[in-house]
């Protein structure tokens, strides 16, 4: 191979790496996809322990402790925090159901109770809701089924599918992370829709966007 073909194999193959790392979510959503067994999945949406969120009521039942079990209905503050007898305020930002039990169950063990029967339900959702704009049938606010993830391809289909004029292969999702920081990538929507890697779970606040083909 002579140095002038081995220069174009060169440039080509960078192109190739180049689309797709474009077409790929960055480095952290992609690893928290694959810690929560997401990337891959071919689903609309899942079952999952819901991670508590500001504004969700919740009951806290301790087993045969009617002066704890008198605080009722107890409302997440913006943040993350609900006030227990005894034990006071407690942390929960994080934290699932089941998680939030045994911290409680832990929190009462210490130095109140012996072995208590914790249980944690939630009464009332706060709405969680993404976003999909551009060429879908239905754009504007698409809600989180309860208790449910939901992803790219849920969001998409749930606003009325791919327009006859969106280009698939342009789907953005833009998320903005807890430190402030805007991260912004493209995927492919054939690929989203057979469940590939790509087809990562949404966080409340996440806006998609369907870009429309150019003729």
């Amino acid at each position: 191979m002579n140095f002038r073909m081995r220069s174009i194999v060169a440039i080509l193959l960078a192109a190739m790496l180049q689309v797709g790392a474009a077409e790929s979510p960055p480095a952290s959503i992609r690893d928290e996809a694959a810690k929560n067994g997401k990337a891959g999945a071919p689903r609309e949406s899942g079952k999952v322990d819901y991670v508590l969120q500001p504004g969700d009521m919740i009951r806290v039942h301790v087993f045969q402790e009617e002066e704890i079990n008198r605080a009722g209905e107890i409302r997440v503050s913006q943040e993350y925090t609900i006030n227990l007898p005894l034990i006071g305020s407690v942390d929960l930002h994080g934290k699932t159901v089941r998680q939030t039990e045994e911290l409680v169950r832990e929190l009462y063990d210490r130095d109140y109770l012996v072995n208590p029967q914790v249980s944690v339900t939630v009464v009332k959702y706060v709405q969680r809701v993404v976003k999909v704009f551009g060429s879908v049938g239905s754009p504007g606010v698409v809600a989180f089924p309860e208790e449910e993830e939901l992803t790219i391809s849920g969001a998409i289909s749930r606003a009325g599918g791919f327009s006859r004029l969106a280009d698939r292969r342009k789907v953005t999702l833009t998320r903005t992370n807890p430190d402030g920081k805007t991260e912004t990538w493209t995927v492919n929507g054939d690929d989203v829709l057979k469940g590939g890697s790509d087809d990562v779970a949404l966080q409340p606040g996440d806006i998609i966007n369907v870009a429309e083909r150019i003729f």
